[in-house]
């Protein structure tokens, strides 16, 4: 477990100077992690080496038949200067899930997180301190077998790269536009929509390009068989707070579940919110705005932590919930996990890992 070899890079980046300039995805660390596998060794060969390209052959699989998944999680600094990660064994969980429906070998969690501390306290000089900043982590793992053949391949490479981030959204914690998407489809009960699969991602952006074009920040998809229950926005799971009810759609297959949005449910039932995990139209949705009972919609996800959004677009239909400013539950749920993530408040869960 304790075995890897670690390279440091003799030629060091400029760091970011002001962490409010940070923008999310746009800058890497000095140093990475790679592992390989292969039949005969498994998962073998951790290290860490100094961030660089990484030689592919043109006729590796990924190239050709996308068998790519990846992971979105965080480090926080403390008020103390501690590194703090936010329930990272889920993540590789949920790594594994996304392997094993995509015919890719699973990792051993606990080997995972150790290399990704190893990589942290190498790294731990990047971690912005700042609110609403952190240490954005991508572990992902790639079909490397250079063969031109559809089955699964023999070879993978599982890496974690690392990227200082601020806000998610240009808008910040400020409520976000959406358009509701019910020509395409994102997944079906039955595919990969529940995985981290990339292809996902890749089916997904044709319709975010669209509603960009017209002013909104994501897509909120509805179901494939019936186009009409709401499902997940692009980076995020979604929630609705309709009379007293915190409403969010159920999993059921083609619904990732999230690890914010998991931790989200558990807090908001603990502050004492009665939360339901159901299928919900879109119908209803807009239902319960004209009847005045759409109180808040926000979004749950790594990358934003909590979302509001302030107007959604369905069909040509435009509604605008609270005014456009932020309610008081999504307020009130995002100080309370960012105050956990960050080391601020108590961790009455046991969600709260430090990089030893």
């Amino acid at each position: 477990m304790d075995n890897i070899a670690i390279t440091k890079s003799t030629t060091l980046k400029e760091k970011y100077k002001d962490p409010s300039e940070l923008v999310f995805g746009r800058r890497f660390t000095d140093h990475m992690l790679q592992m390989d596998f292969d039949p005969e060794n498994g998962w073998h060969d951790m290290r860490i080496e100094p961030y660089a390209p990484v030689p592919m052959d043109p006729a590796s699989s990924v190239l050709h038949y996308g068998q790519a998944i990846f992971e979105g999680m965080k480090a926080y600094k403390s008020p103390e200067g501690e590194i703090l990660l936010f329930r990272p064994e889920e993540n590789f969980m949920r790594l594994n899930s996304s392997a094993k429906r995509l015919s890719i070998p699973e990792i051993d969690v606990e080997q995972a997180l150790f290399g990704l501390n190893e990589l942290l306290k190498i790294e731990k000089d990047w971690i912005p301190a700042a609110r609403g900043t952190s240490l954005y982590i991508r572990p992902f793992i790639v079909a490397t077998d250079p063969f031109i053949g559809l089955r699964a391949s023999q070879l993978y490479k599982f890496m974690i790269i690392l990227s200082p981030v601020g806000m998610y959204y240009a808008e910040g914690f400020n409520p976000i536009k959406i358009f509701v998407e019910d020509e395409y489809v994102r997944a079906v009960r039955g595919g990969t929509g529940f995985t981290k699969a990339a292809g996902n991602y890749a089916g997904s952006l044709y319709a975010e390009v669209i509603a960009k074009k017209k002013g909104y920040a994501q897509v909120l998809w509805l179901d494939a068989l019936e186009n009409r229950y709401c499902e997940e926005v692009g980076s995020m799971n979604i929630f609705f707070v309709i009379g007293d009810e915190l409403i969010t759609p159920m999993l059921s297959g083609s619904i990732l579940p999230g690890i914010t949005r998991k931790s989200v449910i558990q807090l908001a039932q603990d502050l004492g919110y009665r939360v339901s995990e159901r299928m919900i139209g879109i119908d209803e949705v807009y239902e319960a705005h004209a009847g005045g009972q759409l109180k808040e919609i926000f979004g749950t996800g790594t990358a934003a932590v909590i979302s509001p959004v302030g107007l959604l677009d369905w069909d040509g239909r435009v509604i605008t919930v609270n005014d456009m400013k932020t309610g008081p539950v999504t307020k009130l749920l995002y100080d309370k996990l960012t105050g956990i993530q960050y080391g601020d408040l108590p961790d009455k869960f046991g969600w709260v890992v430090k990089v030893q």
